[in-house]
């Protein structure tokens, strides 16, 4: 069903009827439940807090021994922040501090060269996003010492992470 063809279905509803297929929708699928109580309740210091609980604990585990140290679950949270229209200076802060944990966990253990070339990724995705929203100013200080921390540490793809750079200027 295309947009135009949903508006002049959605217009010849009666609102008892609009409201009920709402409700429907509503606990039928917890996509659309989510994104209502994120759109009347939106507590983004506490969804921040909370996916930055979720990294640190992928690095550096409470529960168990040995750390996964995925990216994915980082890209999952950031993902979902942008489909909920999260202020894009929370998902910017999100992607720094994916970065900042990565690089303190690469401090402290021997990490293989996939972990690397992931980190360019988010290090990629990071100066992007922020170019795009026009938020350098407010993380410029980080992304610089992210940025020194890959290019005086033993880190690989240090050429990548000046191309990612370069973006900003």
């Amino acid at each position: 069903m295309s947009k135009r063809a949903l508006k002049i279905y959605l217009s010849e509803l009666r609102k008892k009827e609009l409201e009920a297929q709402i409700m429907e929708l509503y606990e039928k699928f917890p996509v659309v439940k989510t994104y209502y109580d994120f759109a009347f309740n939106p507590k983004e210091d506490k969804l921040l807090q909370d996916a930055k609980t979720k990294i640190t604990n992928e690095y550096f585990p409470v529960k168990r021994n040995r750390p996964k140290a995925r990216r994915s679950v980082a890209q999952k949270y950031i993902k979902h922040f942008v489909k909920l229209g999260v202020d894009s200076a929370l998902v910017a802060d999100l992607m720094c501090f994916n970065l900042e944990i990565a690089q303190t966990f690469a401090l402290e253990r021997n990490v293989p060269d996939a972990f690397y070339k992931s980190m360019l990724n988010s290090f990629s995705e990071m100066t992007n996003f922020i170019s795009q929203h026009g938020i350098l100013e407010e993380f410029k200080g980080r992304i610089v010492s992210i940025y020194n921390h890959t290019q005086t540490g033993d880190w690989l793809y240090k050429e990548g992470f000046s191309k990612a750079l370069d973006i900003l200027e």
